[in-house]
């Protein structure tokens, strides 16, 4: 609110220097015309009585003598006087503020220097607002891109967060926050032609940085791609794949189970066997909320002979799988959608043959609670 008050302020002081540089410009010229006619002054002479009336300086080489020349006198010097003062007095607030924008931009730039490493987030929409909370939340620095004042106005600056409200490719800005100090850049406009060529200005002098970006439209993913983006985002496709699981979420099951390694075909037959596609694997580790999410998407059987071939022939992705079942006691959820549940309660049958079963649909919560017993 404060920098739309100084920006506000900032206006109408131009204007009304404006209105004072014209108010008095008609006064000069009413003493002018006044001295010439009142005074009975050559115009020389007008011109310099004029001044010397409104300025207050009066040598006394011209004295008004009539009362009509009294009152013109006065009156051009009171406006003299009143229209300069004002005039001065809106000048240096304008300057006092322009000081002040001026040192602020010193401050944010000892800031952001006196960061070890920061984040730069530009554009602060709906999807630059997420991603500004969620980097808050893990105590990261973040620099905030956005020439939108208003939008930035709710954030809250001090040493982790700098705001700069300019355009990104503005005077190469970009260029040179995306230095061996940043983490990553993060381009979340609505506008993909505005991240196109952001990232292309990136790229262009900064073949090392992490560039990631919105894509606002699946067309333009390859052309993000080509022109340098190392990641890019589609909240099309993100949707899309939300409002699948929501769809099929009276059709979605959630069954954590403890088994080995050895055991994987087994159940991944029973899964398939009763048309099921197994969407994702959580890994729990002990005490942890969060789960390791493996995306598996498959229903069908090939997928894990294929996989169960490949651990065979290769010793370090074995025993790779092997310390992640250890680490996580062997327990861990697996996230299956089918067609209704009937199927499902007939699935989770055939699973208890081959699997301890420690529970269904339940939340990472409540197995981070389970998991934390079994080291206690």
């Amino acid at each position: 609110m404060r920098k739309i008050t100084i920006k506000l302020l900032t206006k109408l002081a131009e204007k009304y220097v404006t209105t004072g540089a014209i108010l008095i410009l008609a006064l000069f010229v009413y003493g002018i015309v006044g001295s010439i006619i009142i005074m009975h002054l050559n115009p020389i002479d007008a011109i310099y009585y004029t001044v010397i009336t409104m300025a207050t300086v009066g040598y006394g080489d011209f004295t008004p003598h009539t009362g009509i020349q009294k009152i013109f006198a006065t009156t051009l010097a009171l406006g003299g006087v009143g229209l300069l003062a004002y005039v001065f007095n809106i000048m240096l607030t304008s300057f006092q503020e322009r000081m002040s924008e001026y040192s602020k931009g010193a401050m944010k730039l000892k800031a952001i220097k006196n960061m070890e490493d920061y984040y730069i987030i530009c554009g602060f929409g709906r999807v630059g607002k997420v991603v500004f909370e969620e980097l808050i939340d893990r105590n990261q620095n973040v620099i905030v891109i956005d020439k939108d004042e208003e939008v930035c106005e709710n954030i809250e600056e001090h040493d982790n967060v700098v705001v700069i409200n300019k355009d990104a490719i503005e005077n190469d800005l970009i260029t040179k926050l995306a230095d061996e100090k940043c983490r990553s850049v993060i381009i979340c406009t609505g506008d993909d032609v505005i991240n196109l060529f952001t990232v292309l200005t990136i790229r262009e002098t900064n073949p090392d940085a992490w560039i990631v970006t919105r894509a606002s439209k699946l067309e333009n993913i390859k052309r993000l791609r080509k022109a340098g983006a190392n990641k890019i985002v589609s909240p099309e496709i993100i949707g899309g794949k939300d409002l699948y699981f929501e769809s099929a979420r009276p059709h979605l099951l959630r069954v954590t189970v403890r088994h080995t390694p050895h055991k994987i075909l087994g159940e991944f037959k029973i899964i398939t066997k009763h048309g099921c596609t197994l969407e994702n694997i959580d890994y729990h580790l002990p005490g942890i909320e969060t789960p390791l999410t493996r995306q598996i998407k498959t229903m069908n059987l090939l997928d894990g002979e294929k996989y169960i071939n490949y651990l065979n022939t290769h010793d370090d992705q074995r025993q790779a799988l092997g310390n992640l079942y250890k680490i996580s006691n062997n327990i861990h959820s697996h996230l299956i959608s089918g067609p209704d549940t009937n199927t499902f309660d007939n699935l989770i049958k055939d699973l208890e043959s081959v699997d301890e079963i420690i529970g269904v649909n339940l939340s990472n919560k409540e197995i981070a609670e389970i998991t934390k017993k079994e080291i206690e």
